[in-house]
Protein backbone atom coordinates (compact mmCIF):
# COMPACT_ATOMS: atom_id res chain seq x y z
CA UNK A 1 0.00 0.00 0.00
CA UNK A 2 1.49 3.36 -1.06
CA UNK A 3 2.35 6.07 1.43
CA UNK A 4 1.31 9.70 1.21
CA UNK A 5 4.85 10.63 0.22
CA UNK A 6 4.77 8.10 -2.61
CA UNK A 7 1.40 9.35 -3.83
CA UNK A 8 2.71 12.91 -3.65
CA UNK A 9 5.67 11.98 -5.84
CA UNK A 10 3.38 10.26 -8.36
CA UNK A 11 1.01 13.22 -8.60
CA UNK A 12 3.91 15.64 -8.91
CA UNK A 13 5.29 13.62 -11.81
CA UNK A 14 1.88 13.59 -13.50
CA UNK A 15 1.49 17.35 -13.11
CA UNK A 16 5.01 18.06 -14.37
CA UNK A 17 4.41 15.99 -17.51
CA UNK A 18 0.98 17.48 -18.25
CA UNK A 19 0.64 20.48 -20.60
CA UNK A 20 0.84 23.63 -18.49
CA UNK A 21 1.84 21.71 -15.40
CA UNK A 22 5.51 22.58 -15.14
CA UNK A 23 4.83 25.94 -13.50
CA UNK A 24 1.70 24.98 -11.54
CA UNK A 25 1.59 25.28 -7.75
CA UNK A 26 0.40 22.12 -6.02
CA UNK A 27 -1.60 22.76 -2.85
CA UNK A 28 -2.18 19.55 -0.89
CA UNK A 29 -5.48 19.74 0.97
CA UNK A 30 -5.11 17.95 4.30
CA UNK A 31 -8.53 18.58 5.85
CA UNK A 32 -9.50 15.94 8.45
CA UNK A 33 -6.02 14.41 8.31
CA UNK A 34 -3.66 14.56 11.32
CA UNK A 35 -0.68 16.86 11.65
CA UNK A 36 1.56 13.79 11.33
CA UNK A 37 0.50 13.39 7.69
CA UNK A 38 1.35 17.03 7.02
CA UNK A 39 4.76 16.39 8.56
CA UNK A 40 5.24 13.38 6.25
CA UNK A 41 4.41 15.49 3.21
CA UNK A 42 6.66 18.30 4.39
CA UNK A 43 9.52 15.85 4.81
CA UNK A 44 8.95 14.87 1.18
CA UNK A 45 9.38 18.49 0.13
CA UNK A 46 5.78 19.72 -0.02
CA UNK A 47 5.51 23.33 1.17
CA UNK A 48 1.96 24.42 0.21
CA UNK A 49 -0.81 22.98 2.38
CA UNK A 50 -4.55 23.61 2.12
CA UNK A 51 -7.20 23.59 4.82
CA UNK A 52 -10.89 24.45 4.84
CA UNK A 53 -12.02 24.15 8.47
CA UNK A 54 -10.93 27.03 10.65
CA UNK A 55 -10.41 25.38 14.08
CA UNK A 56 -8.53 22.45 12.57
CA UNK A 57 -6.46 24.70 10.31
CA UNK A 58 -5.53 27.01 13.16
CA UNK A 59 -4.37 24.12 15.33
CA UNK A 60 -2.26 22.55 12.58
CA UNK A 61 -0.67 25.84 11.63
CA UNK A 62 0.29 26.48 15.25
CA UNK A 63 1.52 22.94 15.89
CA UNK A 64 3.62 22.89 12.70
CA UNK A 65 4.82 26.49 12.70
CA UNK A 66 8.42 25.29 12.94
CA UNK A 67 8.17 23.74 9.46
CA UNK A 68 7.75 27.10 7.71
CA UNK A 69 4.89 25.91 5.50
CA UNK A 70 2.66 28.08 3.34
CA UNK A 71 -0.94 27.67 4.47
CA UNK A 72 -3.76 28.09 1.95
CA UNK A 73 -7.29 28.53 3.29
CA UNK A 74 -9.60 27.06 0.64
CA UNK A 75 -12.88 26.84 2.56
CA UNK A 76 -15.72 29.32 2.86
CA UNK A 77 -14.87 32.39 4.90
CA UNK A 78 -17.14 34.03 7.44
CA UNK A 79 -16.90 37.70 8.30
CA UNK A 80 -16.76 37.05 12.04
CA UNK A 81 -13.80 34.67 11.62
CA UNK A 82 -12.00 36.48 8.83
CA UNK A 83 -9.31 38.07 10.99
CA UNK A 84 -8.75 34.82 12.89
CA UNK A 85 -8.15 32.91 9.68
CA UNK A 86 -5.89 35.61 8.27
CA UNK A 87 -3.61 35.36 11.29
CA UNK A 88 -2.29 31.97 10.12
CA UNK A 89 -3.38 31.55 6.48
CA UNK A 90 -0.87 32.96 4.04
CA UNK A 91 -3.19 32.64 1.04
CA UNK A 92 -6.97 33.12 1.09
CA UNK A 93 -8.63 31.35 -1.85
CA UNK A 94 -12.26 32.19 -1.15
CA UNK A 95 -12.86 35.94 -0.95
CA UNK A 96 -16.42 36.22 -2.24
CA UNK A 97 -17.87 39.36 -0.62
CA UNK A 98 -16.70 42.90 0.13
CA UNK A 99 -17.73 42.40 3.76
CA UNK A 100 -14.84 39.97 4.18
CA UNK A 101 -12.41 42.66 3.06
CA UNK A 102 -14.08 45.13 5.41
CA UNK A 103 -13.63 42.72 8.31
CA UNK A 104 -9.96 42.22 7.57
CA UNK A 105 -9.32 45.95 7.37
CA UNK A 106 -11.20 46.70 10.58
CA UNK A 107 -10.37 46.17 14.22
CA UNK A 108 -8.46 48.20 16.74
CA UNK A 109 -5.10 47.19 15.23
CA UNK A 110 -5.73 46.71 11.51
CA UNK A 111 -2.03 46.36 10.71
CA UNK A 112 -1.31 43.51 13.14
CA UNK A 113 -2.01 40.95 10.42
CA UNK A 114 0.44 40.72 7.51
CA UNK A 115 -0.78 41.47 4.00
CA UNK A 116 -2.28 38.25 2.67
CA UNK A 117 -2.43 36.88 -0.87
CA UNK A 118 -6.01 36.42 -2.06
CA UNK A 119 -8.12 34.90 -4.80
CA UNK A 120 -11.63 36.08 -5.59
CA UNK A 121 -13.91 33.03 -5.64
CA UNK A 122 -16.46 32.90 -8.45
CA UNK A 123 -19.71 30.94 -8.21
CA UNK A 124 -19.96 28.73 -11.32
CA UNK A 125 -23.45 27.47 -10.46
CA UNK A 126 -26.91 28.94 -10.71
CA UNK A 127 -27.36 28.53 -6.95
CA UNK A 128 -26.76 31.87 -5.18
CA UNK A 129 -26.34 29.98 -1.91
CA UNK A 130 -23.12 28.36 -3.07
CA UNK A 131 -19.77 29.92 -2.27
CA UNK A 132 -18.42 32.51 -4.65
CA UNK A 133 -19.35 35.90 -6.01
CA UNK A 134 -21.86 36.03 -8.85
CA UNK A 135 -20.17 36.78 -12.19
CA UNK A 136 -22.01 40.07 -12.62
CA UNK A 137 -20.43 41.34 -9.38
CA UNK A 138 -16.95 40.02 -10.11
CA UNK A 139 -15.32 43.23 -11.27
CA UNK A 140 -16.61 45.25 -8.33
CA UNK A 141 -15.25 42.72 -5.83
CA UNK A 142 -11.93 42.42 -7.64
CA UNK A 143 -11.55 46.20 -7.54
CA UNK A 144 -12.32 46.18 -3.81
CA UNK A 145 -9.68 43.52 -3.12
CA UNK A 146 -7.14 45.20 -5.39
CA UNK A 147 -7.60 48.49 -3.51
CA UNK A 148 -7.29 46.92 -0.06
CA UNK A 149 -4.05 47.52 1.86
CA UNK A 150 -4.67 44.20 3.64
CA UNK A 151 -4.73 41.98 0.57
CA UNK A 152 -2.72 41.24 -2.55
CA UNK A 153 -5.00 40.08 -5.38
CA UNK A 154 -3.65 36.99 -7.15
CA UNK A 155 -6.57 36.11 -9.43
CA UNK A 156 -9.71 33.97 -9.32
CA UNK A 157 -10.73 30.64 -7.80
CA UNK A 158 -13.65 28.32 -8.38
CA UNK A 159 -14.95 24.81 -7.84
CA UNK A 160 -16.42 22.99 -10.83
CA UNK A 161 -20.15 22.23 -10.39
CA UNK A 162 -21.11 18.59 -9.97
CA UNK A 163 -23.77 18.80 -12.69
CA UNK A 164 -21.57 20.25 -15.43
CA UNK A 165 -18.62 18.95 -17.39
CA UNK A 166 -15.43 20.37 -15.85
CA UNK A 167 -14.16 21.48 -19.27
CA UNK A 168 -17.19 23.71 -19.77
CA UNK A 169 -16.99 25.15 -16.26
CA UNK A 170 -13.26 25.84 -16.40
CA UNK A 171 -13.54 27.41 -19.86
CA UNK A 172 -16.03 29.84 -18.38
CA UNK A 173 -13.76 30.43 -15.40
CA UNK A 174 -10.91 31.32 -17.74
CA UNK A 175 -13.00 34.17 -19.14
CA UNK A 176 -13.61 35.44 -15.61
CA UNK A 177 -9.88 35.27 -14.94
CA UNK A 178 -9.32 37.44 -18.01
CA UNK A 179 -11.81 40.00 -16.70
CA UNK A 180 -9.97 40.25 -13.39
CA UNK A 181 -6.61 40.40 -15.14
CA UNK A 182 -7.78 43.47 -17.04
CA UNK A 183 -8.54 45.17 -13.72
CA UNK A 184 -5.31 44.06 -12.02
CA UNK A 185 -2.52 43.18 -14.47
CA UNK A 186 -0.55 41.34 -11.79
CA UNK A 187 -3.54 39.13 -10.86
CA UNK A 188 -2.73 36.40 -13.36
CA UNK A 189 -3.27 33.27 -11.27
CA UNK A 190 -6.16 30.80 -11.43
CA UNK A 191 -6.94 28.41 -8.57
CA UNK A 192 -8.91 25.49 -9.96
CA UNK A 193 -8.81 21.73 -10.16
CA UNK A 194 -8.98 19.03 -7.54
CA UNK A 195 -8.17 15.31 -7.44
CA UNK A 196 -10.76 14.37 -10.05
CA UNK A 197 -10.46 17.27 -12.50
CA UNK A 198 -7.05 18.92 -12.17
CA UNK A 199 -5.95 17.80 -15.65
CA UNK A 200 -8.88 19.59 -17.23
CA UNK A 201 -8.23 22.65 -15.07
CA UNK A 202 -4.65 22.81 -16.35
CA UNK A 203 -5.92 22.78 -19.92
CA UNK A 204 -7.86 25.95 -19.13
CA UNK A 205 -5.06 27.86 -17.47
CA UNK A 206 -5.07 26.73 -13.83
CA UNK A 207 -1.96 27.80 -11.95
CA UNK A 208 -2.88 26.48 -8.49
CA UNK A 209 -4.18 22.92 -8.10
CA UNK A 210 -5.95 22.00 -4.85
CA UNK A 211 -5.49 18.23 -4.56
CA UNK A 212 -6.50 16.17 -1.56
CA UNK A 213 -7.46 12.49 -1.63
CA UNK A 214 -5.26 11.57 -4.61
CA UNK A 215 -2.33 12.32 -2.30
CA UNK A 216 -3.61 12.05 1.27
CA UNK A 217 -5.85 9.05 0.74
CA UNK A 218 -9.41 8.78 1.95
CA UNK A 219 -10.31 11.06 4.81
CA UNK A 220 -10.63 9.53 8.28
CA UNK A 221 -14.23 8.87 9.29
CA UNK A 222 -13.82 11.32 12.16
CA UNK A 223 -11.77 14.55 12.08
Amino acid sequence: MSTAAERLAAVRDEIASAPGGADATLVVVTKFHPASLVEELAAAGQRDMGESRHPEAREKAAQLAHLGLTWHYVGQLQRKKMRQVARYADVLHSIDAPELVDALEGGESPHEIPVRDAFVQVNLTADPGRGGVQPDALEALAERVEASPALRLLGVMAIAPLDEEPASAFARLATYADRVHRIAPTARWLSAGMSQDWRVALEHGATHLRIGTAITGERPTTP
